[in-house]
C-alpha cells in the first residue's frame, strides 16, 4: 500500500508541476476545452493576449474568440471535428480579443482521451503571430509593388536568369525591346539575344562567369531582337546570392541605346570633320603664306634672269645654263600655284563649262600622257548642265587624277570617267551646301587605299609614291580648287578595290555669285607709249625687279615700299599708272586701289598678286605673280588708249 500511495503522490506531484509550468507560460495561450468546446482551464499567456481573466472565460465556449465570419461558417465546430477525427487541427487566422481587436493566431487543437479511448476534451494552444503576419504582409506588399514597378518599366528589359543562364522572369520592357512575350521566352537560354559572332566567342558564358566572380558585369554591344534586327544595348548583369553565399541566379537589365549611339557617332563625325577642317585651314594658311613669299622670290629670280638674258653675250653654253635656271624657276612657279590652289588663294576665273566637251577635247592629251598601260573609258548622260569652274584648273585637276589612277594600277587597267547630276536638299555628309551639282567621277581598278591613307590623301606633301615621283600636292591642289569654287573633292577607296575621285561642281546659273567682273589680262602684246609709272611693293627684291622691267620697257618709274609712301608720292607728282602688290602690311593693294579711286579716279591701277581673295571690282586689273616682262608689257598696253 505504501508503494501505491507513493505512486499516487508522485502522479499528483507531476500534475502540479505541469500546471505550474503551463500557468507560467506567457507567450502561448494554453487552455483546455471539454468535448463541447467549453473552456475548462486558462493560463497566464491566454489572459495576456486574449484579455480575459480565468474567472471571466472558464465555462464560456471557445467560439467567442473567432470572428463573426468564421462563426457563421462553422469554423469552431469544424476545428473540433477535425481534431477528433484526425488527431490534430492546426491553422492560422484572425481571432478576437476581449476588447474586440483582432490578432493573427497560430492555433493547434489536440484531442484528449482517457485510457479507454473515450474523448474527454481538447488541449488548445494559441500563439499571437500578429507582428509576423504584419511583417509578411508588408514584405508581400513590397514584393507586389516591386513586381508592378518592374512590370511597368518599358524602357528597360529587366529579367532574371538561373545560374545556368535560363530566363526565369520577363518584364514588359523586355517584351517591348526584344520582341518576345513571357510565354515565348521564359525557360529559354539568354544567349539567343547575342549575335552569332558573340556566341562563337563565348561572350554570354563569359559574362555570367564574370558576374559570378566579381558580382557584376557591365557592357555594351549588339543584341538581336526576335525579328532578327540588331540594336545597340547597354547591359548590366548582377549576381544574386543566398544568405549562405550560394549563387541563386542573375538579375539582368538591358537598355536599347541605339539612338544614343547614332547621335554619339554623328557627334564624333562632326567633331572629326571640324578637327580636320581646322587642321586643313591651319595648313592652308601656312601654305598660302609660304607660297606668297615664294612667289616674291620667284618674281625676283625670273625677272632678273629675263633681264640678264638680254644682256649676256651670245654664248650657247651660258644661254643653256641660263635657260636651265629659268626652267627651274618656272617649275618652282608651278609648285607655288599648286600650293596657292590648296590654300584657296589662287586667282581663278570661273565661267560656265561644258564638261563633256572639255573631257572629249582632252581625251587625246590624256591618252598620250597616261601611256598604253591605262585605257580611258567615258560614260556621260545624254544631257548634262554646264558647271561653274575655271576651265584650266579643271583640266589640270583631271590630268592629275588620271595620272594618280594610272600609277595606282601597277599592272595596267581601265580608268572610267563619268558624270551625273545630283540635287542636294540638305547638308551633304561631305560638307556640300544644298544645291544643284554635277558629280564628275574618275574611277580606277588599282590598289586602293586603307582608311589611314585615305584620311591623309588631301594633305599637302603627303604621297604614297616613291622618292622623286610626286610632290604630294596634286590632290591637295584639286581639294583647294574645289573648295574655292564652292564644290568638293570626295575620295572613296578600299584596300584592293580601287579608288574613285569625285569632283562635285556647282551647276552654272545665269546670275552665279561666282561670276567675276574682274578683267583677266591676256598675253597679247600691244606697244605702249612711255609712261610715268608708280611701282608699289613691300618686298625690296620684287620692287627692284619690277622697276627694272618697267625701265627696260621704256617707262619712267618711281618706287614706293608701302601704300602710305605711294599716296605721298601721288600727292607730290602726277602718274599715268600705278602697279601695286596686294599683300602689304597696314594697307593692302585693294585698299590702296580704293584710296586712289577716291582721290584720283582717272589714274588706272594694276594689282599684282598670286592671291584669290580679291572681290570683284570694276576697272580693276589683275596681274598674276610671278609675271614676265611680256605679261607686264601686255598689262600696261591695255591702258595706253586711256593715257
Amino acid at each position: 500500500m505504501g508503494g501505491g500511495m507513493i505512486q499516487r503522490n508522485d502522479s499528483t506531484g507531476n500534475e502540479d508541476r505541469y500546471r505550474v509550468l503551463v500557468q507560467a507560460v506567457t507567450d502561448y495561450a494554453i487552455y483546455m476545452l471539454d468535448p463541447s468546446g467549453t473552456v475548462t482551464s486558462w493560463n497566464a499567456g491566454a489572459e495576456r493576449f486574449k484579455g480575459y481573466s480565468s474567472g471571466e472565460i472558464i465555462g464560456q465556449h471557445f467560439s467567442r474568440f473567432y470572428t463573426d465570419e468564421d462563426r457563421k461558417n462553422g469554423l469552431p465546430a469544424r476545428a473540433l471535428e477535425i481534431s477528433e477525427r484526425e488527431g490534430k487541427f492546426e491553422s492560422e487566422g484572425w481571432r478576437i480579443r476581449r476588447d474586440g481587436t483582432r490578432f493573427w493566431a497560430h492555433v493547434v487543437i489536440d484531442p484528449i482521451r482517457d485510457p479507454s479511448g473515450k474523448l474527454t476534451g481538447y488541449a488548445k494552444i494559441t500563439r499571437d503571430l500578429t507582428e509576423r503576419k504584419k511583417a509578411e504582409d508588408e514584405l508581400r506588399k513590397s514584393q507586389e509593388q516591386f513586381q508592378r514597378l518592374v512590370q511597368g518599366v518599358t524602357d528597360y528589359a529587366i529579367y532574371l536568369l538561373d545560374p545556368d543562364g535560363t530566363i526565369t522572369s520577363w518584364n514588359s520592357g523586355a517584351e517591348h525591346i526584344k520582341g518576345y512575350s513571357a510565354d515565348e521566352i521564359i525557360g529559354q537560354h539568354f544567349s539567343q539575344f547575342y549575335t552569332p559572332e558573340d556566341r562563337e566567342r563565348g561572350s554570354p558564358q563569359t559574362a555570367l562567369e564574370t558576374a559570378a566572380r566579381e558580382g557584376r558585369v557591365e557592357r555594351e554591344g549588339w543584341r538581336v531582337r526576335k525579328d532578327g534586327t540588331r540594336f545597340w544595348s547597354h547591359v548590366v548583369i548582377d549576381a544574386i546570392r543566398g544568405e549562405d553565399g550560394t549563387l541563386l541566379g542573375f538579375a539582368k537589365i538591358t537598355r536599347d541605346i541605339t539612338e544614343r549611339k547614332k547621335v554619339q557617332e554623328s557627334l564624333d563625325q562632326a567633331r572629326e570633320a571640324l578637327f580636320h577642317s581646322q587642321k586643313m585651314d591651319a595648313i592652308g594658311k601656312l601654305t598660302g603664306g609660304v607660297a606668297h613669299d615664294f612667289n616674291n622670290l620667284l618674281m625676283a629670280v625670273l625677272g632678273s634672269l629675263e633681264l640678264l638674258r638680254k644682256r649676256l653675250p651670245d654664248d650657247p653654253q651660258m644661254l643653256r645654263l641660263l635657260d636651265n635656271a629659268v626652267l627651274g624657276a618656272q617649275r618652282g612657279a608651278s609648285l607655288t600655284q599648286r600650293m596657292l590652289a590648296f590654300a584657296r588663294r589662287q586667282q581663278l576665273d570661273p565661267k560656265p563649262i561644258d564638261l563633256v566637251e572639255l573631257i572629249m577635247g582632252m581625251q587625246e592629251l590624256l591618252e598620250r600622257s597616261l601611256g598604253s598601260r591605262a585605257i580611258i573609258e567615258t560614260k556621260f548622260p545624254l544631257s548634262l548642265n554646264q558647271v561653274m569652274a575655271d576651265e584650266s584648273q579643271i583640266e589640270l585637276a583631271l590630268l592629275n587624277l588620271c595620272v594618280n589612277a594610272r600609277d595606282a594600277m601597277t599592272d595596267g587597267g581601265t580608268i572610267l570617267i563619268s558624270a551625273r547630276e545630283e540635287h542636294i536638299n540638305q547638308s551633304h555628309k561631305a560638307g556640300l551646301a544644298p544645291g544643284h551639282y554635277v558629280c564628275l567621277s574618275i574611277a580606277d581598278s588599282g590598289q586602293g587605299m586603307d582608311e589611314e591613307t585615305l584620311a591623309r590623301a588631301t594633305e599637302p606633301f603627303f604621297t604614297t609614291k616613291g622618292v622623286g615621283k610626286g610632290t604630294g600636292l596634286g590632290l591637295s591642289m584639286v581639294h583647294g580648287m574645289m573648295e574655292q569654287i564652292g564644290g568638293r573633292l570626295v575620295l572613296k577607296s578600299r584596300k584592293g578595290e580601287g579608288t574613285t575621285a569625285e569632283l562635285w561642281l556647282p551647276v552654272a546659273a545665269a546670275a552665279s555669285d561666282l561670276a567675276r567682273e574682274q578683267i583677266i589680262l591676256t598675253e597679247e602684246t600691244i606697244d605702249a607709249a612711255p609712261l610715268r609709272i608708280l611701282a608699289v611693293d613691300d618686298d625690296a627684291l620684287v620692287l627692284l625687279n619690277t622697276a627694272a622691267m618697267l625701265e627696260e620697257l621704256g617707262h619712267t618709274v618711281a618706287e614706293a615700299h608701302s601704300a602710305a609712301a605711294a599716296l605721298d608720292l601721288l600727292e607730290e607728282q602726277p602718274f599715268d599708272l600705278v602697279i601695286t602688290d596686294h599683300a602689304m602690311p597696314k594697307m593692302t593693294g585693294l585698299q590702296l586701289f580704293d584710296a586712289i579711286k577716291d582721290k584720283w579716279p582717272n589714274v588706272p591701277v594694276i594689282i599684282a598678286t598670286g592671291y584669290a581673295e580679291l572681290p570683284g571690282a570694276r576697272e580693276m586689273k589683275i596681274l598674276n605673280k610671278p609675271f614676265t616682262e611680256h605679261e607686264l608689257a601686255s598689262a600696261i598696253a591695255s591702258f595706253s588708249s586711256a593715257v
